[in-house]
């Protein structure tokens, strides 16, 4: 089952239509995108609770990493870059964080609030290499933009 980014959107902006909590969105963003494509092992948020430092979120999938500092891993990297982290092999990332033995590849988006603000980043792990690519990333920042962009 390969995800439709655009049918994903609708469906998650209908779901959280009027909602403007972080984590309320979070939790729904998660369980909405992990359920919709075969390639996502693991999916979820880590917040920003101080500078430099993320702390797990509403997530879907085996346990992830409590605390991330934005100097370590892939997900650090997207906090700390504010860029788009697309890894086909996390073996070849210098600084992964191994939270689960079977990740294989990985992708990280920043997430920002309505007034453009740094306050998580969205990852998915696959158990599969390569596992995602531009298509993916444009079609979860669109949908990160969507929902987000009421949190103030």
């Amino acid at each position: 089952m390969r995800v439709d980014y655009e049918d994903l959107r609708r469906n998650i902006l209908a779901l959280t239509e009027g909602e403007d909590d972080a984590v309320a969105l979070m939790a729904t963003v998660a369980c909405e995108v992990h359920h919709a494509d075969d390639r996502f092992d693991w999916t979820g948020f880590y917040r920003v609770v101080a500078p430099g430092l993320l702390k797990i979120g509403p997530y879907q999938g085996g346990h992830g990493c409590l605390v991330i500092p934005f100097e370590r891993g892939v997900c650090g990297a997207a906090a700390r870059t504010g860029e788009i982290q697309l890894v086909p092999d996390v073996e070849a990332f210098p600084g992964h964080i191994a939270c689960s033995s079977s990740t294989r590849s990985e992708i990280v988006l920043p997430v920002l609030d309505g007034a453009g603000r740094l306050i998580g980043v969205f990852d998915i792990d696959s158990d599969q290499a390569a596992a995602f690519d531009e298509t993916d990333a444009r079609g979860l920042q669109t949908i990160l933009a969507a929902a987000f962009s009421r949190v103030s």
